[in-house]
């Protein structure tokens, strides 16, 4: 690979990283609260849905990154 793809890897990595550090952080703010209403619940799964895909996406550029090295 070379600097360019390096360093395009690089940010879309940093770019998930916090991507997903914002659902986690989103999902534990919801969470605090004692009783959650339908439309909480339903963020909840949203939230939890999309920290999922985020980490499947970083495990994927990991992935592909120790394949090409």
């Amino acid at each position: 690979m070379d600097e360019v793809q390096n360093l395009a890897l690089s940010e879309e990595m940093n770019r998930l990283h916090a991507e997903h550090h914002r659902y986690a952080q989103q999902l534990e703010e919801l969470l605090q609260k004692p009783y959650l209403s339908e439309d909480e619940q339903l963020e909840e799964v949203r939230l939890k849905k999309l920290k999922l895909h985020a980490k499947d996406l970083i495990q994927d550029l990991e992935r592909r990154s120790l394949a090409v090295a």
